[in-house]
């Protein structure tokens, strides 16, 4: 068991030894973190945490650790800025997950990103349609940047104004090819009715469907696999 002097001791060596590190590193705001440095945060805490509450570990063993994996990132940082190419690989590109409108499957896939997540983000932007969306980029730290349609920019003074019954929320109908029934029950609608709605736009069948929104008073939004 240790005892309180050792571990004040070790607690106040492994403060400063984060605040020096954290010092040459330099500063970041935590929104825009990527995911590399969230994880390297996380793993110089656990580094000091554990260590001080370790008998076997000492004043030494915690610089010695703290120091190698602080050098380690300051490596890491010094490359990135050094050499452009290895940004991508060590600090992610941003990429378009909406382009001119339509949702791009294969990189959203690829960022781990599915449709009930990419709504989520885009009403974090204040946006709860994606036919609102002219432009919508998937940046290195898990935000979402937005540029939206001509139509959907910032609404007047007037607009200010709208009567709450106006308001014409947008329902997605169908995600990836299977139908969201509560969401179709909640518009008064079934199932005749929608695929009579994709039969009027082309489409054959709902599973050839990767996104569906519902607005009303307006034409049905169909994106397909």
């Amino acid at each position: 068991m240790q005892d309180i002097g050792s571990i004040f001791i070790e607690t106040l060596f492994g403060f400063l030894c984060l605040f020096i590190i954290t010092k040459v590193l330099g500063k970041s705001q935590i929104r825009q973190l990527t995911a590399f440095d969230f994880i390297s945060a996380l793993v110089l805490g656990e580094l000091v945490g554990n260590a001080l509450f370790d008998d076997e570990v000492g004043v030494t063993q915690i610089g010695f650790a703290v120091l190698l994996w602080g050098f380690l990132l300051y490596i890491t940082e010094w490359m990135t800025q050094k050499f452009k190419r290895t940004r991508s690989l060590l600090e992610g590109r941003p990429s378009i997950i909406i382009h001119s409108g339509k949702l791009q499957r294969e990189v959203m896939a690829k960022a781990k990103l599915d449709v009930n997540q990419l709504l989520h983000l885009l009403r974090s932007k204040d946006v709860f349609s994606i036919r609102d969306v002219a432009y919508a980029i998937l940046e290195t730290d898990g935000t979402v940047s937005v540029l939206k349609t001509s139509h959907a920019q910032t609404p007047t003074r007037l607009d200010l104004n709208l009567n709450p019954e106006d308001v014409r929320l947008s329902m997605a109908l169908i995600n990836d090819g299977e139908i969201i029934k509560d969401n179709l029950k909640e518009i008064n609608q079934d199932q005749a009715w929608l695929e009579n709605e994709l039969k009027i736009q082309n489409v054959d069948s709902y599973k050839d469907v990767f996104y569906a929104e519902y607005k009303r008073g307006e034409v049905l939004f169909v994106q397909t696999m």
